[in-house]
């Protein structure tokens, strides 16, 4: 299919909605919504996301599921339909306070990587791998090793591996779209099975009349996604295997392409002014400080200076407010640094600025949109219409439903682009189907609500953390998504299989070798059709 033709069916559509918008009565009344907690709920997001795989245009996409979340809560009337798409839509999004904080941390973190790129530690870094990482394979484990090892908060994860990582990646014509899918892999996935970790707070919180942190860490055993997904990606480096959409991006990174875009990209990529004495410390002591003030930033807004505990300080920290707190406190001091030793002057500091902020405004426009388009979502019931839907079915299928929770989870929060809102609604819900009659199954049926939420969170075009791991590694959003979806689908397709094995054993002695023998024999499968010709 020509780009003509999928820009064209993306104006129609456009056209389609303004004309059922001209349609409809003009200023009517506001009302409650029609389509409120009914499978019309999920329409918007999945125009958005279907229409950014087929058009390869995320912000129209966006836009137009938006339009159309406006237009179901609103019943097709004008003033309702203008009133939420910007009052309680775009403009509600923005205010945000949490929302805000991490804009501001994207700036800032787009500022500091464009100090180290000026100073030339980015460059040096580049350099020294060269002489100590020799192959593709160890650059890319090197990547994984380094997002495994950031698990705190997966923004901060996906943003730090993707500035650190990007000069090794580079020097071995490895693709952005596989550098990309490495961080996002080591994200989510790493954060979803570390105790201390935001992600592991937020949990903990949606657990009540139980041990919130104690049943977290009991079900990292049967969180077979994100364990599946870090031994198939270690896997599959080592195999040297690539499928799907992903194998194209390879080959062309290998011919000198990392974006399989053409020389534009290529072209963009370059940093001006770069320093050429520049030293490795100018790299590692910005990223040193970036995630020591984070980490006391975080704990600090848990109470951690007010005689709260490490752990508590941590799970009650507020991820925004310190991420935004401790970047700040880093640019300062690598300003301060930079400036020192006369590796820049603080006129060329100043200018790194506005050149972060530039790089940063695809994330925050495709964030912003995202940010909307699941307000729109919320506002038209999705949540209370999945948590129905499975209360329905949850007598009946008990033993069958943690596979169940857990493509459910994964469908939620791949339409939503949310984890944390899927925690939020289905965890309750397990806890009292499961609460004094079966714990084990409960248990099996909490991971697998993680599980399933982390999945729908690692394929979503509309993910806060796929956007992430799109501006981390400075790779297209769409072609992430488009070459991260089938290796997410494996890990995926094993886990499902993997659940409903759980749900009749009730035993992770049983399942857990058994997940990891199933991935295991699918790896062995797509080596023997695509491993040879790579």
């Amino acid at each position: 299919m020509s780009k003509k033709i999928l820009r064209g069916l993306s104006v129609a559509l456009s056209i389609v909605f303004v004309c059922i918008l001209m349609q409809a009565p003009v200023f009517a009344a506001e009302s409650t919504s029609h389509f409120y907690a009914t499978i019309w709920s999920l329409v918007p997001p999945i125009i958005a996301i279907a229409l950014a795989l087929i058009t390869k245009e995320v912000y129209s996409s966006l836009f137009i599921g938006i339009v159309v979340g406006a237009l179901l809560y609103a019943n097709f009337g004008l003033e309702g339909t203008i009133n939420h798409l910007f009052n309680e839509g775009f403009i509600a999004a923005l205010a945000d306070s949490y929302n805000m904080g991490i804009l501001i941390f994207l700036v800032l973190l787009g500022t500091i990587v464009a100090l180290m790129n000026r100073a030339g530690g980015s460059l040096a870094f580049g350099k020294w791998t060269l002489k100590n990482i020799k192959t593709r394979v160890g650059a890319q484990l090197m990547t994984v090793l380094l997002g495994c090892l950031i698990f705190i908060d997966d923004y901060f994860n996906c943003l730090t591996v993707g500035s650190v990582m990007k000069p090794v990646t580079d020097s071995h014509k490895i693709s952005r779209a596989k550098l990309a899918y490495l961080i996002d892999a080591t994200a989510a996935p790493v954060c979803i099975i570390a105790p201390i970790s935001s992600w592991a707070a937020a949990v903990s919180g949606f657990v009540e009349g139980e041990d919130g942190l104690s049943l977290f860490i009991r079900a990292i055993p049967y969180n077979f996604y994100a364990l599946l997904t870090i031994f198939m990606m270690v896997s599959m480096v080592i195999l040297k295997i690539e499928f799907g959409p992903m194998a194209r991006h390879e080959e062309n990174a290998l011919n000198g392409d990392l974006f399989s875009e053409g020389e534009r990209n290529l072209t963009e990529a370059k940093v001006e002014n770069v320093n050429e004495d520049g030293r490795v410390i100018d790299l590692v002591f910005p990223i040193f400080v970036l995630i020591l003030s984070c980490v006391i930033s975080m704990i600090w807004t848990g109470g951690f200076f007010t005689g709260v505990d490490f752990v508590t300080a941590f799970s009650q920290s507020d991820a925004s407010v310190g991420l935004a707190v401790g970047g700040m406190i880093a640019l300062i001091i690598i300003i301060a640094f930079y400036v020192y030793y006369k590796r820049l002057t603080f006129v060329e500091c100043m200018d790194c600025l506005s050149d972060g902020f530039r790089a940063m405004v695809p994330a925050i426009l495709i964030l912003s949109m995202a940010w909307t388009l699941k307000g729109m979502t919320d506002s038209l019931g999705a949540k209370e219409f999945v948590a129905t839907s499975i209360s329905m079915v949850a007598g009946d299928l008990q033993k069958l439903l943690p596979a169940l929770i857990f493509l459910v989870g994964a469908l939620l929060a791949f339409a939503t682009g949310t984890s944390w809102g899927t925690f939020g609604m289905l965890i309750p819900i397990v806890v009292a189907v499961f609460q004094g009659s079966n714990p084990e199954l409960m248990l099996i049926s909490i991971s697998a609500c993680m599980a399933g939420a982390v999945c729908g969170d690692h394929c979503s075009p509309i993910s806060d953390t796929t956007i992430m791991a799109s501006a981390g590694a400075q790779s297209n959003h769409v072609n992430h998504v488009s070459t991260q979806l089938p290796y997410a689908m494996v890990a995926a397709g094993v886990s499902f299989v993997s659940y409903i094995i759980a749900g009749y054993s009730q035993s992770v002695i049983i399942s857990l070798p058994i997940a990891f023998l199933l991935m295991a024999i699918t790896i062995g499968f797509i080596y023997k059709i695509k491993g040879n010709k790579n």
